[in-house]
């Protein structure tokens, strides 16, 4: 009797597999969740990178829309999509806000001194603690906020020329980014 059930373990297995792989059909991996959809930033005050006596508020981000890009001077992803973001801001006109995420304060200013600053201004986050707030899991991460401040979006991952065009610029360019 016991060699009977033991032989349909396999066969519960393979089942238990297929149907699991079948729920994951059409389900992207690298998709995350953005709790904070449609919600407006969290508040925070924090250092102005630049200059640790000013500190900037949620309320910064208000007026028009923008990106709010989460790097660091240790992601070597935030290194390859530097220049893109340079050419956005400077090409494009896009409002770019920094949010420097875990990092040592004299490297960042470093990193933008040679390499050159894309940001109208730039977050320091050094414990982390806002990128807390909006679920950051790690550098680059680039949100879409709306003129009011909402949370419209969020791309993990490098900002090219493909993520642009696709998916950031149609973004910023809707009623609801620009309300």
């Amino acid at each position: 009797m016991m060699r009977r059930v033991l032989l349909f373990i396999p066969l519960v297995v393979i089942v238990a597999m297929f149907l699991l792989f079948q729920q994951m059909i059409g389900h992207d991996p690298s998709a995350l969740e953005l709790a904070r959809k449609d919600k407006p930033m969290p508040e925070f005050a924090l250092p102005d990178l630049h200059d640790t006596q000013r500190f900037l508020t949620q309320n910064d981000l208000k007026g028009k829309p923008m990106l709010l890009n989460v790097w660091a001077t240790w992601c070597p992803s935030c290194r390859v999509e530097h220049p893109y973001l340079l050419k956005l801001a400077r090409e494009n006109g896009v409002k770019l806000v920094g949010l420097n995420y875990k990092d040592d304060r004299d490297a960042a200013l470093e990193w933008l001194d040679k390499l050159d600053n894309p940001y109208a201004f730039v977050l320091f986050d050094a414990e982390g603690k806002l990128g807390l707030d909006l679920g950051v899991y790690g550098a680059p991460e680039t949100y879409v906020i709306d003129a009011n401040g909402i949370i419209r979006y969020r791309h993990v991952g490098v900002v090219n020329e493909k993520v642009w065009k696709e998916i950031l610029e149609p973004l910023l360019q809707t009623p609801g980014a620009s309300s």
